[in-house]
């Protein structure tokens, strides 16, 4: 009985949520240019207008860190032999100390795209340690000759360049078993900090289970993309925890005024690589 009157609360929430949503659409259909109509019902919370970049309003004073996340779309027949390559050469840098860089997390997905490697890298020192690693990288030749011998392994690559939210978890080493979660938001541009300070006070209600592992949003490469990065013990626990949410008073607000800053959202469930610091 007490499972399902968990349930219907549940439900109930979430319902009145789609009320909330439903009705600003109403609205739309009804404003004049004169007022502001629906928009003025999604954007409650007002943003006071602002003269920074969003990366330094958004991002944490405290630490110069930047963060690259990599996917590599691998050829099915190589990704065995990608992954205990990639092994060995995250092993040798990390045992190099005079390389300014870690890698965070590997994965590869296990729902979403197929035959897909992320890899999520951190550089203690900003954009010079990055410069710094690349030019240390262009003269060993292991790792030259690696690359080499990678891009016979893939179908296409890309990467991006990040920063933390000031909000979130700092990205720590964990151990398993785990599934990750990277869920993937193409913002709407100009919206990032309304995004940020609905997820500032929203934060709180995902902390619970110890599920948030890092947030993020892109510097270089596709532009007002955020990427929120969350572990769960297995699917079931991932479904748990999320439903939980939603019996938080203030949780169904946040996904209220979210909703219309997003152009496209993307899930990944990923498995970490048997070297990836994250478990």
């Amino acid at each position: 009985i007490m499972a399902t009157t968990r349930y219907l609360h549940i439900l109930n929430r979430q319902q009145h949520f789609l009320n909330k949503v439903h009705s600003a659409w109403l609205a739309r259909g009804f404003a004049t240019k004169s007022d502001e109509g629906w928009l003025s019902s999604m954007f409650a919370h007002k943003v006071d207008a602002r003269k920074d970049a969003h990366s330094n309003l958004l991002s944490k004073k405290e630490t110069s860190n930047l963060y690259k996340i990599q996917f590599h779309n691998v050829k099915p027949e190589c990704m065995e032999a990608y992954n205990k390559m990639s092994d060995e050469v995250q092993k040798e840098l990390h045992r190099d100390a005079s390389y300014p860089c870690e890698v965070i997390g590997s994965w590869n997905n296990w729902y979403g795209e197929q035959d897909q490697a992320v890899h999520l890298w951190r550089y203690s020192g900003g954009y010079p340690a990055l410069t710094e690693c690349l030019r240390k990288l262009n003269r060993n030749t292991a790792y030259l000759a690696f690359r080499k011998e990678r891009s016979k392994m893939l179908i296409s690559r890309r990467n991006q360049l990040l920063l933390e939210f000031s909000f979130w978890n700092e990205p720590a080493s964990r151990s398993g078993p785990n599934i990750y979660e990277l869920r993937t938001y193409q913002l709407v541009p100009g919206t990032m900090i309304e995004w940020g300070n609905h997820w500032a006070r929203a934060i709180k209600y995902r902390q619970e289970n110890n599920e948030a592992v890092g947030g993020f949003f892109t510097q270089i490469g596709e532009l007002y993309v955020v990427h929120h990065l969350w572990a769960y013990k297995d699917l079931q626990s991932r479904e748990e925890t999320r439903n939980a949410a939603w019996l938080k008073e203030g949780w169904d607000a946040n996904v209220h005024y979210t909703m219309p800053l997003i152009q496209k959202m993307e899930s990944r469930i990923m498995i970490p690589m048997e070297h990836s610091p994250l478990q």
